[in-house]
């Protein structure tokens, strides 16, 4: 059994930080002593798969998180893991509890995950290996995960067995206060709707070239390809739903710089959980446009269930700074430039017209060459 800080006290010293995940009673002393630290950070968020992806725009922003979690929540990291973090070369370092250990008594619900998760994990290329559980097994054990991750570029998982660190009692919540934004009615116009490419153009215009742009997978990254290829301009493949954690991690670690992430109505809806953490950690620099023409466009056009919901009504509920719906060209450019000229996060919600050109293409640099080439953009190397 080791101590929670001289675990994460060495962490931070070779420069990881924040600590992003979901709790387990497994991993609680290391969750409550970051939360206590002065020198670390813990971000909770509602599921380990959007732990995954706001770390993943924090390693963008140029930090190096720690996400940690239980095993069972393990599955809802499949998607990041295997299309965003294996493709673009991004490692992340995560803790992950063993629950369901052959031979140790657990609750039902963990005896199949306990046997797979080692399974699990080489199945996804994520070297791992077990949570040091002595101290003098502590430093051996973490630059042997930060040097894997160094020459792989792929995560690195620590397996937690039970009472692997002594206790650290429970650290006090701070709740915070619920803000209710602002509302913006907007008239509806639908026979005014702009075609996505359109009101791609539109918001990439006005936002300029020293925003961070964060696109999901599918037309809309080949549309924003199609139109200009540039540094600041993250295109997303796979992992549907991500890029707004992405946008989120990417925002709160670079407060500097105006971030806005272009979405689907379906990838939003398979991802809304994102909402809460947006609305709860409130980045000012953040911009959501939400490009919603009630269809898988990708796949073929099928139906999402968009048409029944209310997006700005969440949004607010989330804790948005504010939130709209707009239908045509004069309204899009006026909530584009309310957006950029207040403090976020904001949501533009434009309802758009299906379709796209025929001949539409797919980005011609790979994952790593975008993933590269928008880094050095943050950085502020140019080229």
């Amino acid at each position: 059994m080791i101590r929670a800080g001289n675990f994460l006290e060495l962490l931070n010293s070779k420069g990881q930080n924040p600590f992003i995940g979901v709790p387990c009673s497994f991993i609680k002393p290391l969750i409550n002593y970051a939360i206590k630290s002065e020198k670390l950070e813990y971000l909770p968020v509602n599921n380990e798969g959007e732990a995954v992806a706001v770390a993943t725009g924090a390693y963008l922003a140029g930090k190096r998180p720690v996400v940690m979690m239980q095993n069972s929540g393990l599955g809802n990291c499949v998607s990041p893991l295997t299309s965003l973090n294996y493709v673009y070369r991004i490692p992340i370092l995560m803790i992950i509890t063993l629950r369901g250990e052959t031979g140790i008594k657990d609750e039902p619900q963990h005896e199949l995950m306990g046997k797979i998760t080692v399974d699990m994990l080489d199945i996804m290329k994520v070297k791992n290996d077990f949570f040091p559980d002595k101290e003098e097994n502590i430093e051996k054990g973490i630059d042997a995960a930060l040097d894997t991750m160094e020459k792989s570029g792929l995560p690195y998982s620590f397996i937690m067995r039970k009472d692997s660190v002594e206790k650290v009692e429970t650290a006090k919540n701070e709740g915070k206060r619920l803000y209710r934004g602002k509302l913006i009615p907007c008239a509806k116009r639908g026979d005014l709707r702009l075609r996505r490419a359109g009101a791609i153009e539109i918001i990439t215009g006005l936002l300029g070239m020293q925003t961070m742009v964060v696109s999901t997978t599918g037309k809309i990254s080949r549309e924003l390809f199609a139109m200009h290829d540039l540094p600041n301009q993250m295109y997303i493949v796979g992992s549907m739903g991500c890029a707004s954690s992405i946008g989120l991690g990417l925002a709160m670690y670079q407060p500097g710089k105006r971030v806005a992430v272009l979405d689907g109505d379906g990838a939003a809806l398979m991802r809304l959980e994102s909402w809460v953490s947006i609305g709860h950690f409130a980045p000012s620099n953040y911009i959501h446009f939400l490009l919603d023409n009630e269809a898988y466009e990708s796949t073929g056009g099928q139906q999402t269930l968009s048409g029944s919901v209310n997006f700005p009504e969440i949004a607010i509920a989330c804790g948005f700074a504010s939130a709209v719906t707009v239908y045509e060209r004069e309204e899009l450019e006026k909530e584009i430039k309310r957006a950029c000229a207040s403090p976020g996060p904001h949501i533009v919600h434009v309802k758009v017209k299906s379709g796209a050109a025929s001949d539409l293409g797919r980005p011609n640099l790979s994952p790593v060459q975008v993933k590269e080439r928008f880094m050095d953009f943050v950085r502020g190397n140019k080229g």
